[in-house]
């Protein structure tokens, strides 16, 4: 499949005389590579990529925070049955920028409904790695109702009322 000429051509190469793609070896090579470190880790890139988008830390954002159905085929890790959806799927957590729309933070998660305590965690984290860019930026949170949990209301009442 690696020298077929219509995927090749499809990747962006010449059918005949382009450089053949990857094989697979190599795919799975690279899927394994990340450690729990560097998995760990990558959430904060994309944060880091919007923060450095400014040259000045803004005065104020204001972020979108929602999940969204990834459903699976199969029985992958972490994928979960979610009666709502009515399948096994994944539920990663997105927020974008208001003013820009550009992502802040995409995070893989099971299939369900985040708990107050993950909302609290998820939101800490990231008020946290904002501020480290602009310890003054105003920051405002949007999102739907199961992101207003008991636990991440009394997280940031006392800091930001």
């Amino acid at each position: 499949m690696r020298v077929d000429p219509a995927f090749k051509l499809a990747c962006g190469r010449l059918p005949d005389t382009g450089e053949d793609l990857c094989s697979q070896p190599t795919l799975s090579r690279l899927e394994n590579l990340p450690g729990r470190l560097e998995i760990r880790r990558l959430p904060g890139v994309l944060a880091d990529i919007f923060c450095a988008s400014y040259s000045t830390a803004p005065k104020a954002v204001t972020f979108d925070i929602d999940d969204t159905v990834d459903v699976v085929h199969g029985r992958q890790q972490l994928s979960f049955f979610n009666a709502y959806e009515d399948a096994y799927c994944f539920k990663p957590i997105h927020v974008y920028d208001v003013a820009t729309s550009r992502p802040v933070l995409m995070l893989l998660r099971p299939g369900k409904t985040p708990s107050g305590r993950e909302v609290r965690a998820v939101l800490r984290w990231l008020v946290t790695r904002i501020r480290t860019y602009g310890p003054t930026t105003s920051i405002t949170i949007r999102g739907d109702s199961h992101y207003g949990r008991p636990e991440a209301m009394d997280w940031a009442e006392p800091r930001y009322s």
